[in-house]
C-alpha cells in the first residue's frame, strides 16, 4: 500500500508538471528573483514559478480520495489545513510578486497577521485533541509548557516556512532537504499513525516528481506558494507526533540557513562587520568557487545526517 500511494502520486504530479511549465511560461508568470540573490542567479527569473500548487494540490486530493474520513478527524484535518492555509499565504505572495511585478510581495505586515491568526487556529484545534507537553528527547519525559505552547507553535510554523523558504536559493536546495526531512519524520511516524503515514508519503510522492524538473538546470521553481507550505507542513507534523524538538535535528539545513541570516545581519547592525561573505549561507560558499550543484550536493548531505541523528535520537 505504501509503494502504491508513493507510485501513483509521483506519477500523476510526474504527467501534471510538463503541461504546468506551458501554462505558467505561456502566461510569462517567471520568478521574481530576490534583489538579495548572487548576480549569476538573476537568470534564474525565466524560469516558471509557483512550482508548490502541484505538490500541494495532489496529495490534498489523494488524501481525500484515499481517506475521505481523515478530513473530519482533528488530528489529521489541522495538517491539511497547516498544509493548504500557508500554501495560500504563499500564493498570495507568489500572486503580488508575479502578476503585479511587485518583488516586496505581501506587506511583511499582512504576512505576519496572516500566519499569526492561521498558527493560533491550528493551535486552538490541536488543543481540542491534544495536551500542551513535549518531549524531551534522550531523557524520554514529557514538559508541560502551558500557556507558553501557542507561542512554540506560532514560532514553529513562522520560523521553519520561512526557514525554508530561505533555502529555495538553488535548483534541488530546497526541495531536496525538505524531502529528506520528511522522510526522516515518515521513517518515525509510518507504523504509529497509518493515515498521516499516507499523507506523507503523497507528498514525497509529489514532492519527487517536483524535483525531476527542479533540479539543476530548473525548469520550475516552488516559489513562496511552496516553500511556505513545505515548512509549516514539517512543523505541523512534528506537532502532531509530539516531536517537537526533533524539527531542529532533521530540519538541521534550516536551522542553519536561519541562524546563518540571524547572526550576519546582527553583526552588520552591531559591528557593521558581516560573518559570512554572504547569506543566506549556501550563496557564500559559490563565491568560494564552488558549483551550484555541488552546494546543492552538500546541503543534501547535511540533511541527511540531521536525518540520521534524529532517527537515533528517535
Amino acid at each position: 500500500m505504501n509503494a502504491l500511494i508513493f507510485i501513483v502520486t509521483f506519477l500523476v504530479t510526474l504527467a501534471a508538471y510538463p503541461p504546468f511549465i506551458r501554462r505558467m511560461d505561456a502566461l510569462n508568470q517567471h520568478q521574481s528573483v530576490s534583489t538579495y540573490s548572487l548576480e549569476q542567479f538573476k537568470q534564474k527569473k525565466k524560469t516558471p514559478t509557483m512550482g508548490g500548487i502541484l505538490f500541494i494540490a495532489i496529495p490534498l486530493v489523494a488524501a481525500f480520495l484515499v481517506h475521505p474520513a481523515s478530513f473530519l478527524d482533528l488530528r489529521l484535518a489541522v495538517v491539511y489545513l497547516t498544509y493548504a492555509g500557508y500554501g495560500l499565504i504563499g500564493f498570495l505572495d507568489d500572486y503580488i510578486i508575479v502578476i503585479k511585478k511587485d518583488n516586496a510581495g505581501l506587506k511583511p505586515s499582512h504576512k505576519f497577521l496572516a500566519q499569526l491568526v492561521l498558527a493560533v487556529v491550528v493551535y486552538l484545534i490541536y488543543r481540542s485533541f491534544a495536551d500542551s507537553s513535549v518531549l524531551i528527547p534522550v531523557i524520554d519525559a514529557m514538559l508541560d509548557l502551558g500557556w507558553i505552547y501557542v507561542g512554540l507553535v506560532f514560532f514553529m510554523f513562522t520560523g521553519a516556512s520561512n526557514a525554508v523558504n530561505l533555502t529555495d536559493g538553488m535548483d534541488g536546495l530546497a526541495g531536496g532537504t525538505v524531502w529528506i526531512a520528511i522522510f526522516g519524520f515518515w521513517l518515525i511516524n509510518h507504523d504509529v499513525n497509518l493515515i498521516l503515514g499516507h499523507f506523507m508519503l503523497m507528498v514525497l510522492g509529489s514532492l519527487s516528481a517536483y524535483l525531476v524538473y527542479n533540479v539543476y538546470p530548473a525548469k520550475i521553481i516552488m516559489g513562496d506558494t511552496g516553500s511556505l507550505a513545505l515548512g509549516a507542513l514539517l512543523a505541523v507534523i512534528a506537532m502532531v507526533m509530539k516531536q517537537e524538538a526533533l524539527l531542529v535535528i532533521i530540519g538541521i539545513v534550516f536551522v542553519i540557513e536561519t541562524l546563518c541570516v540571524i547572526l550576519q545581519i546582527g553583526s552588520v547592525k552591531l559591528f557593521k562587520r558581516r560573518i559570512f561573505r554572504y547569506t543566506p549561507i549556501h550563496y557564500s560558499f559559490t563565491l568560494s568557487g564552488w558549483k551550484e550543484k555541488q552546494v546543492v550536493a552538500l546541503f543534501w548531505a547535511v540533511g541527511l545526517l540531521g536525518l540520521v541523528l534524529g532517527l537515533w535520537i528517535a
